[in-house]
């Protein structure tokens, strides 16, 4: 974990800070304010936050267990503040998060969509199946036909698993 950076379960009254780093990331569909509030409200235990010292979020994931696969925790979105990159927060949250759910929810493997020109996530994405000894599937989920006339690239499905968590369970 960088220095001076703790991970944290989101709460509400992280919903605005968390909106305007996905806003200010420059790469993220952003969503609305109050689905950000609703995250932090409904989906908390399968997301989290980084703090700063000051208790502030530095950066989040968002993510949720997937209805067909309960095994299977969908990362939705991964934002770092401008102030904390360069120093690996992103895979500290990635790796934190998935632990923590799998010893809560018994998670055995992740799903997320990534653009083609996202290259700060697809290298997240890849070298977390590397850490994790994993095998990462890729193909198209969402072709950029079947978006509106918005010019949204494709969204290309990772499929990650199985994974091992050690120690993971014990809670369960």
């Amino acid at each position: 974990m960088p220095e001076g950076l703790k991970l944290d379960t989101p709460r509400v009254e992280d919903g605005a800070a968390i909106w305007r780093i996905a806003r200010d990331s420059g790469t993220l569909d952003l969503n609305s304010s109050y689905s950000y509030l609703l995250w932090c409200r409904d989906f908390a235990a399968t997301s989290v936050v980084a703090r700063d010292g000051n208790g502030e979020p530095a950066g989040f994931i968002t993510g949720y267990l997937r209805p067909q696969r309960p095994g299977t925790l969908v990362i939705w979105q991964v934002a770092v503040d401008a102030t904390a990159r360069g120093r690996g927060l992103a895979a500290a949250m990635l790796d934190g998060l998935t632990l923590r759910v799998a010893e809560e929810s018994g998670i055995d493997s992740i799903e997320t969509t990534v653009t083609p020109d996202n290259t700060p996530s697809n290298r997240l994405f890849a070298s977390y199946g590397r850490r994790h000894s994993a095998a990462v599937a890729k193909e198209v989920l969402f072709d950029a036909g079947l978006f509106p006339e918005d010019g949204h690239e494709p969204e290309v499905l990772y499929r990650i698993g199985p994974v091992v968590f050690p120690g993971a369970g014990a809670r369960r």
